[in-house]
C-alpha cells in the first residue's frame, strides 16, 4: 500500500470542544492516510469520534469546536483553507454521504436533489444535470420513472441508494460515507455492501457495522475514544486483531461467542486510554503507547513493543 499515492493524509489532528465548563477533546493526535482507490474502513463504538474525524475533513464541525494538525488533501492543508476555497473542494472533490436519510428534503424530488451537486459546481443546466443523474440511478437499480418521485415513497435501503448516488454525481476523488447502513435490515444492508463493492472511489467508511466492513473494506482503522489504536489490512484485523479493544470487538459478536468488552471507569484515563478495560493492562500502561509498527500492520499498544 506504501507504493500508491496519498489522497488524503492527516496528520496529528486534534478537535477540542469549546464549552464554558470543560473543554472536550474528542478526536485526539489521529495520524491516518488514505491511498488512492483503497475503501478504508473506520469502526469503533459510537461515540469513539468517527464521525468528528469525517467532519473535520469537510470543515463542516460546529462553531465551538477548534482543530489542530494537518489535513492533507491534494498537497493543500485544508485547515488552512478559506471557506471560499473548501466550497469549491466539499462536495466536488470529497463527498460526503450522510447516515442520515432524513437530510434528503421532503418536498423535493429525488432525481432533483441527486443533481444539484451537478448543477451547482459544474454549472450545467438543469437537464444535463438530470441526465447524469438518471445514468447513476440506471447503476444502481434505481428505475428511471422514481426520480421524480419524493423521498417518503422510498424504501430506507432506496433513499440510501439515492444518497450514494448524489454522493457519486460530481465524480469525486474522496467519498465519506457515515453509517451507511444505520437503521437498515439485513436485507437491505446486503443491498448496500453490492453498491459499495460496484463503486470504485477511494473511500473512507464510517461504520460499526463490522459484518459490513468487512466485506467492502481494504484497510481497518480502529477508533477508541478519540484515538486510533489499529491500522491493519481487513484481511489480517479479522483474522488475528492485534489491539485487545480491536479482539474485544470481534469476541462482543455473536458468530464469536457474544463476549462483551468489560466496562471502564468512564473518566479521563492517562496514559493507554483502554488499560482499565483491558485484561492485559500491567504498570507500562500508564504511559501513552506510541503507534507500533508490527509487520506493516500499527497498533497502539505496549505489548508489541
Amino acid at each position: 500500500m506504501s507504493l500508491k499515492k496519498e489522497i488524503l493524509s492527516i496528520e496529528d489532528l486534534r478537535v477540542v470542544f469549546k464549552n464554558p465548563f470543560k473543554n472536550v477533546a474528542a478526536v485526539k493526535d489521529v495520524d491516518l492516510k488514505i491511498y488512492e482507490g483503497e475503501k478504508l474502513a473506520l469502526i469503533g463504538e459510537s461515540g469513539s469520534g468517527k464521525s468528528i474525524l469525517a467532519l473535520s475533513v469537510l470543515r463542516l464541525l460546529p462553531k465551538n469546536a477548534e482543530s489542530s494538525g494537518k489535513i492533507i488533501f491534494k498537497g493543500k492543508n485544508l485547515l488552512e483553507l478559506n471557506e471560499s476555497e473548501m466550497r469549491e473542494i466539499r462536495g466536488k472533490q470529497i463527498a460526503l454521504i450522510p447516515q442520515n436519510q432524513a437530510s434528503l428534503n421532503p418536498v423535493l424530488t429525488v432525481g432533483f436533489q441527486a443533481s444539484e451537486p451537478i448543477f451547482h459546481h459544474f454549472k450545467v443546466n438543469k437537464k444535463v444535470a438530470f441526465d447524469k443523474i438518471l445514468k447513476l440511478f440506471k447503476f444502481f437499480k434505481i428505475p428511471e420513472n422514481r426520480a421524480k418521485e419524493y423521498p417518503h415513497q422510498f424504501s430506507g435501503g432506496m433513499r440510501q441508494r439515492v444518497l450514494v448516488s448524489m454522493g457519486l454525481s460530481t465524480n469525486p476523488d474522496l467519498i465519506l460515507a457515515d453509517e451507511p447502513t444505520k437503521g437498515l435490515d439485513f436485507t437491505k444492508k446486503n443491498k448496500i455492501i453490492e453498491i459499495f463493492n460496484k463503486i470504485n472511489k477511494t473511500s473512507l467508511i464510517i461504520t460499526h457495522d463490522l459484518h459490513f466492513a468487512q466485506k467492502i473494506s481494504d484497510r481497518i482503522a480502529v477508533m477508541y475514544r478519540g484515538e486510533i489504536v489499529e491500522i491493519s489490512s481487513s484481511k489480517d484485523f479479522f483474522c488475528s486483531p492485534l489491539h485487545p479493544y480491536s479482539r474485544g470487538l470481534l469476541n462482543s459478536l455473536p458468530s464469536r461467542g457474544l463476549k462483551p468488552i468489560k466496562e471502564g471507569r468512564r473518566k479521563y484515563i492517562k496514559g493507554c486510554i483502554f488499560r482499565d478495560r483491558c485484561d492485559f493492562s500491567y504498570k507500562r500502561c500508564r504511559i501513552k503507547p506510541p503507534l507500533l509498527n508490527v509487520n506493516s500492520s500499527f497498533v497502539r499498544c505496549w505489548l508489541y513493543d
